[in-house]
């Protein structure tokens, strides 16, 4: 006979679909700050993580002007405001990404420069660093998961073999995606050593 999954038991089924979404929304955390590590080559994304200050606020640079990849080794951002022009281009020179935009009066051209075999390595240290930071997101929703279902149980709300295989199934469920993120890293990271 099949056991019932989380899913189907009535006091769990809240807390199952709770952590599933909490544990892919981190997963997708991490896929977006991976795309953002520099490559060999040039991407609209490594610019996500530069905030400009327009008018007083802080506004994605992605969101003020067309970031485009025109050519492998070369971002262009052409702003909506041109007034706006060197404010973005500070901004992309002090964001610490390595680059160095000019200015040429209508668009900013950040030329990407080849990757050292030492800004590889450092790239990959920032890597690993994230997938740790995010394996530990993972690792404390299922203690929370963990705790509900601790409670569900000491409450009377679930039995105890529902509650052992429910700590099971979060124990699964964590370990699917640390394994998405360590596979997702790995791949990154072969782009990144890939000259």
């Amino acid at each position: 006979m099949a056991q019932p999954t989380m899913a189907a038991v009535a006091g769990l089924k809240e807390i199952y679909l709770q952590l599933k979404t909490r544990m892919e929304r981190a997963v997708e955390d991490f896929r977006k700050a991976m795309s953002a590590i520099r490559t060999g080559r040039a991407n609209v994304h490594m610019l996500d993580s530069v905030s400009v200050d327009y008018y007083g606020s802080q506004m994605p640079l992605n969101q003020i002007a067309q970031v485009h990849a025109p050519e492998a080794q070369l971002i262009t951002v052409q702003p909506f405001d041109p007034s706006s022009l060197a404010t973005m281009e500070k901004a992309i020179r002090s964001a610490e990404l390595g680059l160095n935009p000019m200015n040429d009066g209508k668009i900013i051209r950040v030329p990407v420069p080849p990757l050292t075999e030492e800004r590889r390595r450092d790239m990959i240290k920032h890597l690993h660093k994230i997938l740790e930071e995010h394996r530990t997101a993972v690792r404390n929703i299922r203690r929370d998961g963990n705790d509900a279902i601790r409670k569900a149980s000491k409450d009377k709300k679930i039995t105890e073999d529902e509650e052992k295989r429910a700590l099971e199934e979060i124990q699964r469920l964590t370990d699917d995606e640390i394994k998405k993120m360590e596979e997702m890293s790995k791949g990154k990271e072969k782009e990144v050593l890939e000259i």
